[in-house]
C-alpha cells in the first residue's frame, strides 16, 4: 500500500526543491552502491528497486509534480483519473536496469535486465484544452485530436511477416559482453543490434511502418470533463496515449485546462461571485432583487440603506465539485449604478432631494470638521 511507502525525496537524500541534475547524482550514487551484482547483503535488492521507483517519479516533470500535490495516492491502482488521482504508475513496466544502463554506460551484469522481446511503455501526451466557464463548472463532453503513435494495422504491430528467431542473440533479445570498470570486471548485457531486443527478425519487413510495427498518426479522443474543473487542474486519459514497443502498454494522455472568464461570474475555487446592480433608490428604500447564480435565479431581500460593496453570502449556490462531492458557496456583491443621464423628471426630483438634509450620516460629520470655515 502507499502508506506504507517511504518518501521519495527520503529515498534518494534530496531535498524537495532539489534540481534534477541533483536527483540524478543521488540516484546514480545509491544504485551503485546497493546494485544487486555488487551489494549482496540482505535487503540489498528492495533497497536497488525502492531507489528506481523514487527515481522513475522525481526524474518525471508530470509525475514528480503530482507526487508533490498527492503523495503515493498520486501512483496507487485504480485512484481514479481526475486531477491528483492518477491511475497508478505501472511499476512493472519500469526497466530501472535499462535506465541505469545507460547512465552508467552497460557497466553491470543482467540480474535486473529483462531477456528477450524487450517490451516498452509509450510516450505520454500532454494536452491543453480551454473550456468556457458552463463547461467547466456544469462538465461536458468534449473531443480533441492529438498526434500520437499507434500500432501498425498492416503487420498487426509486429513490424514485419515471417517471423524467425534471431540468429545473433539466439531468441534472447541481448548480448553479453565483459568490462572492466571501477569495480572490476563485470558481465553485461545490451540490447541485440540485429532484433533491437525483440529475439526475433521477420524474412519480409513491413513497407507500412518500416518494422517499427508502429506508425504515427492523428487520432480523435473523446472525453467527459468532471464538473468543477479550474484552470491549472489535470485529467489523466489513461492508455489513450502511444502504443508501447513489442506490445508494451499504451502511454496516457494528460489533459491540462485553462477556463475563460465569465461575463458576470468571477469564480474563487469553489466560490463564486457576481455583482448586483441596484438603483439609488433600491439602495435607498431596500428592495426585493432576483439573483443569478450557477444553481438557479433566487430572490434575496436588500435591506434599505444597503451599500456600495456590501456581500452577501448564498450558501451551496457555488461550484458542484464532482471531485470532492461539496458545492462551494455564492456571493452577491452590492454595486450601486450612478445614473449618468437623467431626463428632466429625474433632474426636478433630484433636486428636491438634495434640499433636504441627507448628510446626516456620521461619515459626513467626521468629513466636515476637517473642512475650513
Amino acid at each position: 500500500m502507499a502508506e506504507s511507502k517511504r518518501d521519495y525525496y527520503e529515498v534518494l537524500g534530496v531535498s524537495k526543491n532539489a534540481t534534477d541534475e541533483e536527483i540524478k547524482r543521488a540516484f546514480r550514487k545509491l544504485a551503485k552502491q546497493y546494485h544487486p551484482d555488487v551489494n549482496k547483503e540482505p535487503g540489498a535488492a528492495d533497497k536497488f528497486k525502492e531507489i528506481g521507483e523514487a527515481y522513475a517519479v522525481l526524474s518525471d516533470a508530470n509525475k514528480r509534480r503530482q507526487y508533490d500535490q498527492f503523495g503515493h495516492a498520486a501512483f496507487e491502482q485504480g485512484a481514479g483519473g481526475f486531477s491528483g488521482g492518477f491511475e497508478g504508475f505501472n511499476f512493472d513496466d519500469f526497466d530501472l536496469g535499462s535506465i541505469f544502463e545507460q547512465m552508467m554506460g552497460g557497466a553491470f551484469g543482467s540480474s535486473t535486465r529483462s531477456r528477450g522481446k524487450k517490451k516498452s511503455k509509450g510516450a505520454d501526451k500532454l494536452v491543453n484544452m480551454t473550456l468556457t466557464f458552463e463547461e467547466a463548472v456544469y462538465g461536458a463532453e468534449k473531443s480533441f485530436k492529438v498526434n500520437i503513435d499507434d500500432a501498425c494495422e498492416e503487420c498487426g504491430g509486429a513490424g514485419g511477416f515471417d517471423e524467425k528467431t534471431c540468429s545473433n542473440c539466439n531468441g534472447r533479445g541481448r548480448v553479453l559482453n565483459e568490462q572492466r570498470t571501477m569495480f572490476g570486471i563485470f558481465q553485461s548485457e545490451s540490447t541485440c543490434p540485429e532484433c533491437q531486443g525483440r529475439g526475433v527478425t521477420f524474412r519480409k519487413k513491413c513497407q507500412k511502418c518500416s518494422g517499427r510495427g508502429i506508425v504515427n498518426k492523428d487520432k480523435t479522443i473523446k472525453m467527459r470533463v468532471p464538473r468543477g474543473v479550474e484552470t491549472g487542474d489535470t485529467l489523466r486519459l489513461s492508455g489513450k496515449g502511444s502504443a508501447g514497443a513489442n506490445g508494451g502498454t499504451r502511454g496516457d494522455i494528460y489533459v491540462e485546462f485553462k477556463v475563460k472568464e465569465h461575463e458576470i461570474y468571477q469564480r474563487d475555487g469553489k466560490d463564486v461571485y457576481v455583482k448586483i446592480p441596484l438603483t439609488i433608490s433600491e439602495a435607498v428604500l431596500g428592495c426585493k432583487k432576483e439573483v443569478p447564480t450557477i444553481q438557479g435565479t433566487i430572490v434575496t431581500d436588500i435591506p434599505a440603506g444597503t451599500q456600495n460593496g456590501d456581500k452577501f453570502k448564498f450558501r451551496g449556490k457555488g461550484v458542484d465539485d464532482e471531485k470532492t462531492g461539496r458545492k462551494g458557496d455564492a456571493y452577491g456583491i452590492i454595486n450601486v449604478i450612478i445614473p449618468s443621464k437623467l431626463d428632466h423628471t429625474q433632474k426636478k426630483l433630484f433636486k428636491e432631494l438634495s434640499s433636504t438634509k441627507l448628510d446626516k450620516d456620521p461619515e459626513f460629520t467626521k468629513y466636515n470638521k476637517y473642512i475650513d470655515d
